[in-house]
């Protein structure tokens, strides 16, 4: 399909508007929007059914996609009927002007006749009978161009130029026709001006006039619309055909096929009194919620809801009551185990083990105490560490001067310069101190570029600066690791404060992790002592948790507030890289501790936020 301009699309939108009208029933705003950009961008019937598929039921959309392709060829039908006529006009004033100007050139010639003497008194001799070089062409006779039975001298230069070009043209027509190539005549057949009579039989047959049966030649329809709409046709016909041998190839006509029936929708009433049953049970449901609301005031109030939740926390999973007869670490006076008893049913016990003595237990390290004992370092005085370097270097000069007395090393050049030039050099100077200068600057530019090399020796590439900065940020953990918990108030939407947690930890090479759990958010973080004062630094002073206004269990606007609930020192680390762990009830937030070993770092911040809590309400 041709693209359309965009006038033309408007044209076209009230048709194609109302051919999606016919073919849904009704109209469709977005059926349309898709049908018009598919005319912008010029796709074809094919594409646009594709198009609409999507839209509409398949068959829909090919029958709305032939009615579009239709409007077009109309409309381009159309178009190029108005530029046959366009055509035509011009041919006819183009034929007008021709007319026009033979007209105008016959008068000019007649009147350039009468003005030339010459040649208004110029007589041409007839034309000779047809000989070698006069040759017939039916009824037409071309007869020998000359221009020598006409003088010369008696034409003007124009009218000489004119006759030898019919001259030459005349020359050329008869070399080809005495080639043979138009030796025979031209017979030109002769068509009658009017139609022929139609003679029909008695079996209603066309015949001429010795009686023979003659056949018609059949008129093809000419216009692109026409042919078009003869191929749509015929594409359909095909399409039906195959769209029914398709279905029919896959039925078996043993079994009876009962056609789709569409059962018809009944009335469906309501029984009397539904509506009624659901009001009473929304507002029995209204009058439980704010029961069980003023319950919850209620003990909140006097206490209980938080020692019921205390008593939660405090249960733990496996714990008795029951006081054991005797521990584990009694095993080293009983006679077998904790089964074997006496005759008088007590544990059986050794009797010689047990005296008088006191046993002192074995002394042993502690894990977190380091291997060799750490001394406390010295600090001295800016001038005892002057004094300190000045020996230190008196004493290696010391030595450089010994090594160069018996004969180790060179002695060193004379450390020259242009200021100390005239009092190191003395005459040698003055007799060439073109030589000494350039000696001089020599020996300066030595010592510059060793300078230079020791300095570039000492520097530390992007590696090693990178390995020094890690060092210095990562902290020895093997003796023990310092743990910090901090408790939040809110942290679920706040962005910016999960960023700075999360990336400062990273960027401080700590582990732990964040649980966010509703009114008590609980942050652990494990590192290094100079670690953890950073990040303290950050929880506690840094970030502005003030700032933000959250609410309470109640619904009233607080403050948001961070609190340190536990520091100290563990073995080893139970965390890995700090994530954050969302959990919506208090069972998955212990559980999430309890996987890594330590619920008792949960039950110590909720069990703080829960007296906080109460403590609120109280005053």
């Amino acid at each position: 399909m041709a693209y359309l301009s965009r006038r033309e699309i408007e044209d076209l939108k009230p048709s194609i508007e109302k051919a999606v009208y016919k073919t849904l029933g009704s109209s469709d705003s977005s059926v349309l929007r898709v049908a018009i950009d598919c005319l912008t961008n010029g796709y074809d019937r094919r594409k646009i059914a594709d198009k609409l598929d999507s839209y509409i039921d398949s068959k829909k959309a090919t029958r709305l996609a032939e009615r579009i392709q239709d409007l077009v060829n109309d409309l381009e039908s159309s178009h190029k009927s108005k530029k046959r006529s366009y055509d035509d006009d011009r041919d006819r004033d183009r034929d007008s002007k021709k007319s026009r100007g033979d007209r105008d050139s016959e008068k000019r010639d007649r009147h350039l006749s009468d003005k030339d003497g010459i040649v208004r008194n110029m007589r041409i001799d007839p034309l000779p009978p047809p000989t070698k070089n006069n040759i017939s062409l039916g009824s037409i006779k071309i007869p020998q161009a000359s221009i020598y039975g006409i003088p010369t001298g008696l034409l003007n230069k124009g009218d000489a130029e004119k006759a030898r070009k019919i001259a030459q043209l005349q020359a050329q027509i008869q070399s080809k026709l005495s080639t043979g190539i138009l030796g025979n005549a031209i017979q030109i057949p002769i068509i009658p001006n009017k139609p022929q009579p139609l003679i029909l039989d008695e079996e209603g047959r066309t015949i001429d006039k010795s009686g023979k049966a003659v056949q018609l030649t059949l008129v093809a329809p000419t216009l692109k619309a026409n042919l078009r709409a003869q191929k749509r046709d015929q594409y359909r016909d095909k399409m039906d055909k195959k769209e029914d041998d398709s279905e029919t190839k896959f039925i078996d006509p043993r079994i009876g096929i009962k056609p789709a029936l569409r059962g018809k929708r009944a009335l469906r009433f309501h029984e009397p009194g539904k509506f009624q049953q659901l009001a009473e049970r929304l507002r029995m449901k209204t009058q439980l919620e704010k029961l069980q609301n003023e319950i919850s005031q209620i003990a909140k109030k006097t206490g209980i809801s938080s020692a019921t939740k205390l008593a939660l926390i405090a249960k733990t999973e496996g714990a008795s009551d029951d006081v054991p007869a005797m521990e584990w670490w009694d095993s080293v006076v009983l006679q077998d185990n904790l089964d074997t008893l006496t005759e008088t049913g007590k544990i059986a016990i050794k009797a010689e083990s047990i005296n008088n003595l006191v046993e002192h237990p074995t002394q042993m390290r502690c894990p977190t105490d380091p291997l060799k004992p750490i001394y406390m370092p010295v600090f001295l005085t800016k001038k005892e560490r002057k004094k300190l370097r000045r020996q230190n270097r008196r004493e290696m000069w010391k030595e450089e001067q010994e090594k160069i007395r018996l004969g180790l090393e060179p002695p060193p050049e004379p450390k020259l310069r242009i200021s100390n030039l005239m009092r190191a050099l003395g005459t040698e100077a003055v007799q060439d101190p073109t030589k000494i200068e350039a000696h001089v600057r020599e020996q300066m530019a030595k010592r510059q570029k060793a300078h230079e090399e020791a300095n570039a020796a000492r520097k530390l590439t992007s590696e090693q600066k990178r390995d020094k900065k890690v060092k210095k940020l990562k902290e020895d953990t093997t003796l023990g690791v310092q743990v910090s918990i901090y408790r939040v108030l809110h942290l679920h939407e706040l962005a910016s404060k999960k960023f700075k947690i999360e990336t400062n930890a990273k960027q401080l090479y700590m582990t732990g992790c964040v649980v966010l759990y509703p009114d008590c958010c609980v942050i652990v973080v494990e590192g290094g002592p100079k670690q953890q004062k950073k990040y303290k630094r950050l929880m506690l002073n840094r970030i502005k948790w003030e700032e933000d206004i959250v609410k309470d269990p109640d619904g009233n606007d607080i403050p948001n507030k961070c609190v340190l609930v536990w520091q100290g020192t563990t073995k080893q680390r139970n965390f890995g890289e700090v994530k954050f762990k969302v959990t919506p009830t208090e069972k998955l937030a212990r559980e999430h501790f309890k996987k890594h070993k330590v619920e008792h770092y949960w039950d110590l911040a909720y069990s703080g936020a829960v007296l906080e809590q109460a403590s609120d309400l109280v005053d």
